[in-house]
């Protein structure tokens, strides 16, 4: 069980690879509660690969992973989902057959634990109202179909779909990767009110200077292995 001085997530020399191809060479990384981190590095680097290993989608071959102080190491994804850990994949993939409500309603769950104390209020379960109120844009197309949303629309509705399990690692596969810069301030300033309110989160995003203005860590990885990290007082 975790307590006040146990890390949300510890990823501990993690290595893996697809097939005959070794990625990560022993990647870790931590993340505290209610704090915001960065992934960073150039394509073909090992950062997906890292998201996939805590998310359960790829084995890791050595290392070990931990979660709220629970070896999660291989487990599979959807317990690991379970948990609360929540990703945002890169591509988006919403469903093309499903309305903006339905992607919302038909991924709802609550909290696996409800919060006390100071940080209560702003942690307050994720429904559909307070969906909405994040991204009003959501609500003006709540009937509309997946294959209907532009692409920062059908950003928006990744985000809240994984906001609707109401987790407690909130991770993001290129987050804003394709988007019209316009569109792309809208989700970073969406994500800053989400740090506002205490939601923890993982980040792979290419633009360096919006990363800077809500990261509290940003960790740089190249050929599969840590090079340096970079902590900001904000």
């Amino acid at each position: 069980m975790s307590d006040a001085t146990t890390p949300l997530l510890e990823v501990r020399g993690i290595e893996a690879g697809y097939g005959a191809s070794q990625v990560l060479f022993g990647v870790s990384l931590t993340i505290e509660p209610h704090q915001v981190v960065s992934l960073m590095g150039r394509n073909g680097m090992g950062k997906s690969t890292t998201i996939k290993c805590i998310t359960g989608a790829l084995p890791v071959r050595k290392g070990q992973i931990l979660f709220e102080g629970r070896d999660i190491t291989n487990l599979p994804a959807d317990v690991i989902a379970r948990l609360g850990i929540a990703i945002v994949p890169e591509g988006r993939q919403c469903f093309p057959n499903l309305t903006v409500r339905e992607h919302l309603v038909a991924f709802a769950r609550p909290p696996a634990q409800p919060q006390k104390g100071a940080l209560a209020a702003q942690a307050a379960p994720w429904d559909l109202a307070r969906i909405y109120a994040l991204f009003p844009r959501l609500k003006e197309r709540e009937h509309y179909m997946g294959n209907q949303l532009s692409g920062g629309e059908q950003q928006m509705l990744a985000i809240g779909r994984a906001l609707s399990t109401n987790p407690k690692l909130l991770i993001l596969d290129e987050a804003t990767e394709g988007l019209a810069p316009v569109v792309r301030e809208e989700i970073w300033r969406s994500l800053a009110r989400l740090k506002f309110k205490g939601q923890a989160i993982l980040i792979i995003d290419k633009y360096i200077r919006s990363i800077e203005k809500i990261s509290d860590l940003n960790i740089l990885i190249k050929l599969g292995r840590n090079l340096f990290e970079i902590e900001y007082d904000i």
